[in-house]
Formats: structure tokens, sequence, C-alpha cells
């Protein structure tokens, strides 16, 4: 912006009227002051901003009518005063973090410019230009507070996501693990049962080999009893083959029950609990309510199946239970199944521990199908574990 210049006496009633113009036109408030800090005229608006009739502030001292102090209400030296100074040292400013003052008393957030009024080289004084900024301060600190608010809600997702990162690392670790052991349980009990089953029925084998070999040498009467040796160990291999077909079948439905697929969800549900309470020797309540026609989706139903399981796991484990209660609920929006043991039970923060990872599967799994689970547990009152699952 250009310095302003003061008129010559010669155009002064013409540069006075367009100056009355220009300084009545704006929405700014506009005043201007001679070496003294006295106003020598001022607009319409910054009368009203400050709470002034024009001609109340008319050769009053402008420093210490309205900037006489700090925000905070301290003393404002004028000789401090970037206004002042515009003049003093011929230098203009532009300060946006000061306040003026009112009549009444209160202050008001201003952006004000100073610029010296030049006469030749000889410096007059100086205008003034300023606006409330009270509801752009008001907006910015607004925007500040939403942006802190916006960037502490990122630090805590950002925090949260990483945990459950974390979560799911150590999720996938123990899944991992739990499959390797599976597969080291089924591989032992594969050469340990079935690979001395077979074993077995191979030395059984080559012994009827090699005595049907040696047959014809032998008289009726020993041929007879070795029919009869034979026979018996026919009769051994056959009981070796069941062995090993029940064996097989028994690895088989811990892979997977054929009974999920061959008779659906709630007929393999109910038969894991029984055989489940015959195993750890518990008193069973079994309550299953299933609408007609109420059928998952494979994937679904392996999930709820996998779930009910580690409940009951999860109560052979810890529990020490000596009665089981189960629910299993089911209509046309909803799946609901409830397990509660009379058991020890734990304090709630053990199955939110980071090391929970059977409850976190179950979590897992739940989630991917739009479910949830929910655990209820005292030390001393049992626990409640129960799946909601939309249907």
């Amino acid at each position: 912006m250009e310095t302003p210049v003061l008129p010559t006496p010669a155009s002064h009633p013409l540069w006075q009227h367009q100056l009355g113009l220009l300084l009545e036109s704006t929405g700014e408030g506009i005043f201007g002051i001679d070496l003294d800090g006295h106003c020598m005229f001022i607009n319409r608006a910054g009368a009203q901003m400050l709470g002034h009739a024009q001609a109340e502030v008319l050769g009053r001292n402008m420093h210490e009518l309205t900037h006489h102090s700090h925000p905070d209400g301290s003393h404002y030296a004028d000789t401090d005063c970037p206004i002042f100074n515009a003049f003093r040292r011929g230098l203009p400013c532009r300060i946006d973090t000061e306040v003026f003052w009112r009549a009444d008393g209160s202050a008001f957030a201003v952006e004000y410019s100073s610029h010296p009024i030049v006469d030749g080289a000889q410096v007059r004084g100086a205008v003034i230009t300023f606006v409330d900024i009270t509801e752009r301060r008001r907006a910015a600190e607004a925007l500040q507070q939403a942006k802190d608010e916006l960037g502490l809600r990122v630090d805590e997702r950002t925090r949260e996501l990483s945990d459950a990162l974390a979560k799911l690392r150590e999720l996938s670790a123990w899944l991992d693990k739990v499959r390797e052991d599976e597969r080291t349980r089924i591989a032992r009990e594969v050469h340990d049962e079935l690979g001395s089953l077979l074993v077995a029925l191979k030395m059984d084998v080559n012994w009827i080999g090699k005595r049907l070999g040696e047959q014809q040498e032998r008289s009726p009467a020993a041929a007879e009893d070795m029919r009869t040796l034979m026979r018996g160990k026919c009769q051994n291999m056959s009981g070796l083959i069941e062995r090993a077909v029940d064996n097989v079948g028994r690895i088989i439905t811990d892979l997977r029950p054929s009974i999920l697929d061959h008779q659906g969800l709630w007929a393999a549900l109910e038969w894991q609990a029984h055989e489940f309470v015959q195993s750890a020797e518990l008193e069973l309540a079994w309550h299953m309510e299933v609408q007609p026609g109420i059928e998952l989706p494979e994937p679904a139903a392996i999930a709820v199946f996998r779930i009910f399981q580690e409940m009951l796991s999860n109560v052979g484990r810890h529990a020490k239970a000596s009665r089981l209660d189960i629910r299993i609920e089911a209509d046309a929006s909803l799946l609901r199944i409830a397990v509660r043991d009379n058991g020890i039970g734990a304090p709630a923060h053990v199955f939110e521990a980071a090391t929970a990872y059977g409850v976190l599967g179950m979590r897992e799994r739940a989630r991917h199908f739009g479910g949830r689970i929910e655990i209820e547990s005292e030390p001393g009152a049992g626990s409640v574990f129960q799946l909601e699952m939309p249907l």
C-alpha cells in the first residue's frame, strides 16, 4: 500500500469531500491521528465499532481511548504502540494479535494497519484501518480445537489399529501353532496306531504266505492243524483291520465331523455336546429350539461349530465344573448359543487378555459373520459363554 500524501491547501476542499465519501463507504474502521496521537478524522464504521459517536472521538488521544491495554488488561505504553511507531519511525505495520477497547470497557480482537501520512518529506501523522476479527478468531480457535481433537482421535484410532494388528498377528501365530500341533498329533496317531496295526497285518500276511508255501509238505493231520491256525490268524487280522478303520474314522471326525455334512449343524452341535459331557463326565442340561427350515450356509455353519467346540474346550480346560447347561435357539433372524457351567469362574479381565487366544479366535470367527461373543464370569460363580449371530 502506498503511503498517503497530505494534499495541498488549494485542493483541500475537494480532498476533504472525496475523503469523506471514501471513509463512509467502507465497512472497515478508519481514523487518522496527528503526531500527538489525537484523532483528526474517523469514519462512522470505526466509531460504531469503538462504541462512540464520531464527534466524541475527534481530538481525543486514540491510544488512551482505545489502545491503552493489552488483551490481559495490563498497561500498554504508547512508546510500544506500533501505531505510533508508524509515523515516529516512518514504518507501516499490520497487526492481528492485539485488541481495541470499546467505550463500555469491553475489548475485541482487532486486525489493524497503520501507515504514516507524509507531506513532502515530513511526516504529519498516520492513517489506521481496523476490522473486528472476533468471529474470525473464534472460528480459527474452533478450527484449531477441531484439528486438535481430530489429531487426538487419529492418534487414538492409530493406537487401536496398531493394538488390533498386534493381536491379529499374535492370533495368527497362535493359529499356526495350533495347526502345527494338530498335525503333529494326527501324525503321531497315524504312526502309533495305524502304523502298528499295519505292521501287525503285514507280519500276519507274511506268516500266512509262508505257511501256504509249506502246505504240500505236511501230512493231512498237520495240514488240518495249520488250517485251524490260519483261521485264527485271519480272525486276528480282521480285528486289526476293524481297529484301523475305527482309528481312521476317529481321526477324520477330529478333522471334520461327517455328521456336520450328512445331518447338518444342529445334529452336529447335539452330538458334540453329548460326546464332550460323556468324556468329561459332566451332567448336561440340554435345550435346543430351532424353527423348522433354519439352515446356515456352510462357512457360517463351520464357524458356529468351531466356536461351540472352543466353548466346550474352555470348560474342559479351565472350569473344573460338574454340570453344563447348553441352550441353543434359532429363528429367522438370530442364532443364540449359551454355554453355562458351574465351575470356578474367573475375573472378566482374564478373557480380555492379549494371550486369551481361544477367546480371541471365537470373537474373530463370530465377527466375520456379523456376530458377537459375550462372556460373563466371576470367581466362584461359573461362566457363561454366549454367541449371537444374525441369520
